[in-house]
């Protein structure tokens, strides 16, 4: 078995909980139907991705509202109240984190789809994240996962070996990208099976 070195962790979905239908479900009153048609509709995750990889929050909204002008309030609402997306962190794995960063044995990185205007909240709400020794964030570098670039990105800037490296994310295809490129990639569900997966590569924590 390879000896592993760098642990790369996704941000949303792993260790920060983010989810849009925190806002919409408050301006929406709790109307779940109306609520899923507008996130699968009009600010649609694909939209939202735009600026994940770089694109102006502005020039997006702006486009948006060009299509739907009759939704223009609630649109603007996306990132006008973009914090009240914020879940909090997801505590179980922010100890799996901590027991890492405390062994001082790995080298430990994020690899994160998210817009460069509004991780500037997230880095100043969860101290957490200064236990990384680098952040690769995809607005930054105009370019998101799944596609192969922005894994060169982190891989070239912190000198990272690929088969030394394990990534997590709980986006499939995220993961399949990682596991093209030589890095050992561990599809996130929750914290007891990122464990075990961990520990089953000789991890230890």
């Amino acid at each position: 078995m390879k000896v592993i070195d760098t642990v790369i962790f996704d941000l949303g979905g792993v260790l920060i909980d983010w989810n849009p239908k925190y806002l919409y479900r408050e301006v929406f009153n709790g109307d779940e139907e109306k609520m899923e048609w507008f996130l699968n509709t009009i600010c649609t995750y694909e939209w939202n991705m735009e600026h994940d990889a770089g694109r102006p929050i502005k020039e997006g909204t702006e486009l948006l509202i060009n299509d739907y002008p009759e939704y223009e309030s609630w649109i603007r609402l996306y990132y006008d109240q973009w914090p009240k997306m914020l879940g909090g962190p997801i505590s179980d794995t922010v100890k799996i984190l901590k027991r890492l960063k405390q062994m001082n044995t790995y080298s430990l990185f994020a690899l994160t789809n998210w817009s460069n205007e509004t991780f500037p909240i997230a880095k100043e709400r969860y101290g957490f994240l200064n236990d990384f020794e680098g952040i690769v964030v995809s607005g930054d570098e105009k370019t998101r996962k799944p596609y192969p670039e922005i894994y060169g990105i982190i891989l070239d800037r912190y000198k990272i070996s690929p088969e030394k490296a394990v990534f997590i994310d709980d986006n499939h295809d995220n993961i399949v990208t990682a596991d093209k490129l030589g890095i050992k990639g561990i599809h996130f569900k929750n914290a007891d099976q990122l464990q075990e997966e961990l520990l089953a590569l000789n991890v230890k924590l």
